[in-house]
């Protein structure tokens, strides 16, 4: 089956790997974001190796969001960096092709042990089953 796996993260997080501390989050070193790199690539290394990989991104952070809505009488409203600097949103993802759910938590287990500096807001990793087709709207959900 396939899931969407997601980190999240902050405008204020990618502020602290820019240099920037915020009273949301503290400044990453160099090493700090070398590091954080070095870890997840393993781990896209190794899904692609399993055959589990089907994509992986990092998301622009959240001041580069662009929300287009319906307004009063059907109007399109077009808002950009509409979210807080510590508004929590998806900040990556992985589709992987896991056997089961149990296989996609054991991945999810490993990402929130990325490395960080102190002071990082230790934030869940999101798991959704992508659908396959009406009859997964009708499943019973998989736990």
């Amino acid at each position: 089956m396939k899931y969407l796996v997601v980190v999240q993260g902050t405008q204020a997080d990618y502020e602290g790997m820019r240099g920037k501390a915020t009273p949301h989050a503290p400044v990453w070193s160099e090493d700090d974001v070398k590091a954080m790199y070095a870890y997840m690539g393993a781990i896209n290394a190794e899904l692609a190796e399993t055959g589990e990989l089907v994509d992986a991104q990092g998301l622009a952070e959240p001041a580069r969001i662009r929300l287009v809505t319906r307004g009063a009488q059907g109007r399109t409203v077009v808002v950009d960096d509409p979210y807080d600097v510590a508004e929590v949103l998806p900040a990556g993802y992985w589709v992987l092709d896991c056997a089961s759910l149990e296989r996609v938590t054991e991945i999810a287990e490993r990402v929130i042990h990325c490395p960080a500096p102190d002071g990082v807001p230790d934030l869940p990793v999101v798991i959704r089953p992508i659908m396959d087709g009406i009859d997964d709207v009708r499943a019973t959900p998989e736990r």
